[in-house]
Order: C-alpha cells, then sequence, then structure tokens
C-alpha cells in the first residue's frame, strides 16, 4: 500500500506560495518569490533530494507541474533525484491540462478521493506532494494525507498562499523526526497517529 506524503517549504506564518523562483507565483500581487534561496544549504538540499529519490511517484497539481516541467524536465539527469524524477510516475490533478507532454504522466480523474485510494491501495511506496497549493486544500479536506515533512524557514512573509487553510477536518500527527538545518530550517516529520 502506498502512502501520500507531502513535502513542502513553509514559512513561519504558513505560506507556500512561490518559494523557489520570483516569478513563480505572484498571485494576488506576491512580491517575495524565492524567499527559500537564502537558506538552501547542504542539509535542505540532502533531504529534498532523498524524499524525492525515495519517493514511487508525484502528485501534483497544474501550476506545479508547469513549473516542473519547466524547471526539471531537460535537466541532465546525472543528479539521482532529478533522475528519479523524470522516470517516476507523476499524477496530475488539472481540470484544464488535457494533454500532458512530461514522461510517464499520468492525469487523474475528477473524483480525487477515488483516485487518490486507488493510487493508494494498487501501488507501494511513497507518492510525494510538493507544492500544489489547492490540491492540498483538497487532500487535506478529504483527510488523504499519511505524513507531513515540513520545511518550516524561519521567516514571515505576511502575505501569500497558505498551506493550512480553513478546509482541513482534525487529524493528529505524531512528530516522527526533527533536525535543523546550519540556516535554522526547522525539518520535522509528522506521521499519522494511530487512532487511541
Amino acid at each position: 500500500m502506498s502512502t501520500v506524503v507531502v513535502v513542502n517549504f513553509i514559512s513561519l506564518d504558513g505560506v507556500i506560495q512561490a518559494p523557489l523562483r520570483a516569478d513563480e507565483d505572484a498571485d494576488g500581487g506576491f512580491v517575495h518569490g524565492g524567499w527559500v534561496q537564502p537558506y538552501m544549504d547542504d542539509t535542505v538540499a540532502q533531504f529534498m533530494g532523498r524524499s524525492t529519490s525515495n519517493a514511487t511517484g508525484m502528485l501534483l497539481g497544474r501550476r506545479t507541474y508547469e513549473n516542473f516541467v519547466l524547471d526539471w524536465e531537460q535537466v541532465d539527469a546525472a543528479d539521482p533525484a532529478i533522475a528519479a524524477m523524470n522516470r517516476m510516475p507523476k499524477y496530475l490533478v488539472s481540470r484544464t491540462l488535457t494533454d500532458p507532454a512530461w514522461h510517464n504522466t499520468i492525469r487523474l480523474g475528477p473524483d480525487l478521493p477515488a483516485e487518490v485510494n486507488r493510487l493508494r491501495s494498487e501501488g507501494e511506496g511513497e507518492i510525494v506532494v510538493f507544492g500544489s497549493g489547492q490540491l492540498l486544500q483538497a487532500l487535506h479536506q478529504h483527510d488523504l494525507v499519511d505524513e507531513y515533512r515540513l520545511l518550516i524557514f524561519p521567516l514571515l512573509l505576511g502575505s501569500g498562499k497558505r498551506m493550512f487553510g480553513n478546509t482541513a477536518a482534525l487529524n493528529r500527527f505524531e512528530l516522527s523526526n526533527s533536525m535543523i538545518s546550519d540556516s535554522g530550517v526547522a525539518i520535522n516529520n509528522y506521521r499519522r497517529s494511530r487512532p487511541v
């Protein structure tokens, strides 16, 4: 059985918008694009590399998918994480992108809970979710996340799209691992708690 694992960069005030590039997502007048760059040290890079290389698939919303195609599809695959990303199945959740071109992309149907539960039951390993703010809200709403790996950056952005909105049902998670990078990024793994 597969597990759905969310791996995300998040600010202290919960913002996940446009962490990597200034031009990544300016929705709502967001002007802080690329905010993770000053904190990208070896610990953060290695953690992200492992999270990608160890995954058996990626679950992505349209905007993140299009950014990943732009950033990673044509990059030299000598890096094991990039090679894994290009090789693994990419499960796309989109109503508008009907003909995805990235190798090994599978567009999921409109019933997200049914599709994700099918992927969980038919596969094994980790299906990782990066970015994908709207998709995350839907996953929260339908209680479809098994584990969060949050890289919490020591800054407040004040505005921007937040990872946890008001759509999440009550869910309990246990801290299963924690470390601090040299640049002050707290990397916390939270696994679903077993019912009491």
